[in-house]
């Protein structure tokens, strides 16, 4: 819903907001196509220099809605995932993105900031990957890029275990630029974004392209979704999303591996 991603433009700067506060800004399939629109229409947008990524409420981002995983795992869900338009437009966007985030950034919330440019965390923020957690895969090409940042031993970790990655870690890990106050943080992002929206322009674009190859991040995310779509109608994700809904732990013992 258009309400729920506020598009702002103010100069040169074109602020994004992630406004689901009652529902952590959980990411619905609507809130993927809006973003994917703002984020290709930028792309051809003159007067738009830099993207700058927020969140309203107490998170960043909750991640995917899990009510409508569990509609996709049974079957109850069609039509098209804009999430995949999504992805696609962060990989391919030549616009420098920065990134203000407080709060949780759970799943996609944490991998998205792997194809922002420049990322200020608050001091409560947390980056969360809990994707084997729910029986599912890394997304957003996050299987190549996380371990080629922060290398595998560390990448594993924060896949395998799923828990919470704080602002300073996050920071000397080589995931975020810096750490800023929660009453600092929107000011100091737009700060940044305002000091970026200054440069050439057709320079900033020409060095992002040579410091990303597009195509080959286009094609990781495809692989990734391919294996993601299979394990949601898994029976393990079944079980996660299950647990999930009843607020308990889930049981994958009796689940036969595959």
């Amino acid at each position: 819903m258009a309400s729920e991603i506020q598009i702002e433009q103010a100069g040169s700067v074109l602020t994004i907001t992630l406004n689901r506060a009652d529902k952590k800004s959980a990411l619905t399939n609507a809130m993927y196509g809006a973003l994917a629109d703002a984020i290709e229409q930028a792309a051809h947008d003159d007067a738009v220099r830099v993207m700058l990524l927020q969140g309203e409420g107490d998170s960043f981002t909750a991640g995917n809605d899990v009510g409508e995983f569990a509609a996709i795992a049974s079957g109850m869900h069609s039509g098209e995932r804009h999430v995949h338009r999504f992805l696609h437009a962060l990989a391919k966007s030549a616009l420098p993105i920065v990134a203000a985030v407080h709060g949780k950034a759970v799943g996609i919330g944490t991998t998205m900031l792997l194809h922002c440019d420049y990322v200020l965390l608050a001091e409560d923020a947390e980056l969360i990957t809990p994707f084997v957690n729910l029986a599912l895969v890394p997304e957003a090409a996050s299987s190549y890029l996380l371990p080629f940042r922060i290398g595998h031993a560390r990448a594993f970790e924060m896949f395998a275990l799923g828990g919470p990655l704080d602002a300073q870690t996050a920071v000397a890990w080589g995931i975020a630029n810096k750490v800023c106050s929660n009453q600092t943080l929107r000011a100091d992002a737009r700060r940044v974004a305002e000091q970026l929206a200054e440069k050439p322009a057709g320079s900033l674009r020409a060095m992002k392209r040579l410091m990303r190859e597009a195509e080959a991040l286009i094609s990781q995310m495809d692989a990734e979704s391919a294996v993601f779509q299979e394990r949601l109608g898994s029976a393990e994700a079944k079980e996660a999303f299950m647990a999930f809904a009843q607020k308990r732990k889930p049981d994958f013992s009796k689940i036969a591996q595959r």
